[in-house]
């Protein structure tokens, strides 16, 4: 089942994706599926700025474009999880708290006919049940997150709703890790901090998270020296696709404990799906799909 082209030729529920290097997602086939097992009609579209060499400024015109054309929302993913922030009506208490955005709901209101954009983030339940059910029992005393955008900060979130006790942050842009940890200092204080000498803090780190594209296809490689690995870290991607990245590869042979992108993407698309839909999804059954999206 191939993502749809052209919403105007199907009076379905229309929603999408917008980022860029998007096109091995798996989140059309599991939104499509799962509407069609709950017996919906449903199309989801693929906004691939890459392949429709757009600029980021065409992102305010294209959320106008999908109010005009009737779309209930987008999921929305790298680069675009903070530039949204400004575009949007309103936001979550939780996307608020995160200061990130990956799902877009236009909401109409009854009285004007006004669309209202609204900014939800499904990404940090969907890290966090994914930890729970696949990282069990880690140690959580020192974490080391590598990437401090979009999702970078709803990981960090989750991380610290699940008790880690003082997580270091690091971006190729120090400022930008400077400034996560600066936000979410507000409810943490200095248990978030950001740093650049690595080493020195991935040598006391229990755990280590990717929250950065390295190591996608279009970004090969790993976010630090894999060299710098120790076979009592425990290691989470947020990458799904490839499904292994050169960092979990790298840190099985090891023998590290491991967490793949792959049930975040599922819960982030459980979440995503209800908000859309007003439909209660299925976890299992989205596991299954995205399964059958391989």
């Amino acid at each position: 089942m191939a993502a749809r082209t052209d919403p105007l030729a199907s009076q379905a529920l229309c929603v999408g994706l917008i980022g860029r290097g998007i096109q091995q997602s798996r989140t059309p086939k599991m939104h499509e599926r799962e509407a069609a097992r709950l017996g919906m009609d449903y199309a989801y579209f693929l906004v691939d700025f890459d392949q429709l060499e757009l600029d980021d400024a065409a992102l305010p015109d294209l959320l106008s474009a999908g109010a005009t054309l009737g779309f209930q929302g987008f999921n929305v993913t790298h680069p675009f999880k903070q530039q949204v922030l400004p575009l949007l009506n309103a936001l979550s208490d939780e996307a608020a708290a995160i200061g990130a955005v990956n799902t877009v709901v236009y909401e109409r209101l009854a009285a004007t006919g006004e669309i209202r954009l609204t900014g939800y983030n499904t990404d940090c339940w969907g890290f966090a049940e994914s930890f729970r059910a696949g990282l069990a029992g880690a140690v959580m005393r020192n974490v080391v997150q590598f990437g401090a955008g979009g999702a970078g900060a709803a990981v960090a979130y989750a991380l610290m709703q699940l008790g880690v006790e003082n997580l270091t942050l690091v971006d190729s842009d120090f400022n930008r890790a400077l400034a996560l940890a600066a936000h979410m200092q507000h409810a943490w204080g200095a248990r978030v901090q950001a740093a650049s000498a690595m080493p020195e803090r991935l040598g006391l780190a229990d755990g280590i998270v990717n929250a950065t594209p390295v190591g996608m296809g279009k970004y090969p490689g790993t976010p630090f020296p894999a060299a710098l690995l120790r076979s009592n870290h425990w290691v989470a991607e947020i990458i799904y696709f490839p499904e292994e990245t050169e960092l979990l590869r790298a840190a099985r042979g090891l023998g590290c404990r491991t967490l793949s992108g792959t049930g975040m993407a599922i819960g982030q698309a459980v979440r995503a799906f209800e908000l859309f839909t007003g439909h209660q999804s299925n976890m299992a059954a989205m596991a299954s799909h995205f399964a059958m999206a391989a």
